[in-house]
């Protein structure tokens, strides 16, 4: 149960004073059964009018208003508390429907409604490469066992896709990163997403914190730096929503910091809007992820 504190600065700098237009941010996570939530706050540069609210998948949401405020820096800085009780990778196996635990199976009458949309595709696939990509995982003759399924595509994706930074916006369609071998982490979660789709199963996006995994065991309070990270989690009778990160290969990471979950990308980005000016105003725009774990944490960023 590491304690831990992460400070996100983004900043956003234009060659001379411009107007903002209303900035969308999902940077405060859930508080759950996996996260305690103990101080979340919001600095901004200059200031403007907050509103929360609960977007259609509950996910706490701030609107920024601006005004007339002109500057020629947007600086926001998120700074949570909080307290993680992650799940162990061997704790989706243990609570399992016994029904689920082989592939296919069927999702309870009750429950289909809810999760129709999530087990649907949502990317065109006319050569039928991202099914045959997810088919390549199921067992020939005895049936194969879900969670090993997906096990072995998220370490899939680990071993045999590059992973390439991009500061462009936007998510690559599964069939582009099967094409290029490469990708980044929200083009991962996407074609894990679209895959276990192609296999019926109910799939959603996830965005959040990636931090060392090693401050979670050190004896110290540490510090180290971190990134915003996107991953997927797939819907399991009995054991819930499992979370894969495809990018690092790993089931129900120790380091991962969930803060929103959406049915696509686009509903999950974390700093969203823009501003009133010239086409080449925008001189560029930095993201900067501190992590500090353990008992002293919050003095420690």
């Amino acid at each position: 149960m590491p304690r831990v504190r992460i400070v996100h600065a983004t900043e956003y700098r234009y060659a001379r004073p411009v107007r903002f237009t209303r900035h969308r941010l999902m940077l405060r996570p859930h508080d759950s059964h996996d996260l305690r939530l103990l101080e979340a706050t919001l600095t901004l540069a200059p200031n403007a009018r907050m509103r929360w609210a609960h977007d259609v998948f509950g996910n706490s949401v701030c609107l920024l208003a601006f005004g007339d405020a002109t500057a020629d820096t947007l600086r926001i800085v998120s700074t949570l508390d909080l307290e993680h009780y992650p799940a162990a990778p061997g704790d989706a196996r243990a609570t399992l429907d016994p029904a689920a635990e082989t592939y296919p199976f069927s999702y309870a009458a009750e429950e289909e409604p809810d999760v129709a949309r999530l087990r649907e595709r949502h990317h065109p696939d006319p050569d039928r490469r991202v099914d045959a990509w997810a088919h390549r995982f199921l067992q020939q003759g005895p049936a194969t066992r879900t969670m090993d399924l997906l096990t072995a595509m998220t370490r899939a994706v680990k071993a045999e896709f590059r992973y390439e930074a991009r500061e462009a916006e936007g998510t690559n369609p599964p069939t582009v990163t099967l094409e290029t071998g490469s990708g980044t982490c929200r083009d991962f979660a996407l074609l894990m997403m679209e895959a276990a789709r192609a296999l019926g199963l109910a799939a959603r996006f996830v965005s959040g914190y990636l931090y060392d995994e090693r401050l979670v065991d050190s004896a110290d309070p540490v510090v180290g730096g971190g990134a915003t990270h996107a991953w997927c989690s797939v819907y399991l009778p009995g054991a819930g929503w499992v979370e894969f990160d495809p990018t690092n290969g790993l089931v129900a990471g120790r380091n991962l910091i969930r803060v929103s979950v959406a049915r696509t990308p686009e509903q999950a980005v974390p700093v969203a809007g823009g501003f009133v000016g010239g086409a080449n105003d925008f001189i560029g725009m930095t993201v900067d992820v501190r992590v500090a774990v353990g008992e002293d944490a919050a003095a420690r960023l």
